[in-house]
């Protein structure tokens, strides 16, 4: 009959409503981000830049989603972060990156600790720790966040939900004003490449990049 849906094509527009709505509220948080937040994020990137132009280095931790969102932000360092700008690379390491390492400590010692092991054998006073948790209750990356401070390090958090405990073991921190998982991943990622930029500009207008 005519002006009669099909049950596929009733299934498809709920699911394409179901997108969309995904999509409303992934640009809801980040408008909030835009209006709330965005001087925190210069003001994280003052401390990297800070530490890099005198040789320090960044560490980024992270479990899951959050653990590639380390390495992906590593690597826009270590790497290239645009075609505009061929320089040479700088230093950050993603701490998750080492099978071998992790087993071995969950193994020998407890998975909760690998982050602050690495954090104390790999960091330096003066270096930056970057610790992503969607919850912010994520135990080691507040245990390595712990450990940083201790070891004169700064930290910052790139954190969701209420901030949990790794709020207050971070010296500046970007909070994403949701309790949706999916959605502080997009904001973290966002604020993230944000961050890598303002880091490299900076650097560039300290004179502090070197060409390739």
């Amino acid at each position: 009959m005519a002006g009669v849906s099909s049950p596929k094509q009733s299934g498809t527009d709920q699911r394409a409503q179901s997108v969309r709505d995904l999509l409303r509220r992934s640009i809801a948080v980040k408008e909030k981000l835009i209006a709330q937040h965005a001087g925190q994020v210069v003001a994280m990137a003052d401390v990297c830049i800070e530490s890099l132009s005198k040789g320090g280095k960044l560490l980024l931790c992270g479990n899951g989603g959050s653990a590639a969102d380390a390495q992906h932000l590593a690597a826009e360092l270590l790497v290239r972060l645009s075609a505009d700008r061929d320089r040479a690379g700088l230093a950050a390491i993603a701490l998750a990156l080492d099978p071998s390492s992790i087993t071995a400590c969950a193994n020998d010692y407890a998975f909760d600790v690998y982050f602050a092991r690495m954090a104390h054998a790999l960091g330096r006073r003066g270096d930056v720790l970057i610790g992503i948790s969607t919850s912010g209750r994520s135990p080691n990356v507040v245990k390595a966040l712990q450990t940083a401070r201790q070891n004169g390090m700064a930290t910052l958090g790139l954190l969701g939900g209420d901030g949990g405990s790794a709020l207050a073991e971070c010296d500046l921190a970007l909070v994403v004003p949701s309790a949706e998982t999916g959605r502080i991943q997009e904001s973290h990622i966002a604020i993230g490449h944000a961050l890598m930029e303002l880091i490299e500009d900076g650097l560039a207008a300290r004179g502090a990049i070197k060409n390739c």
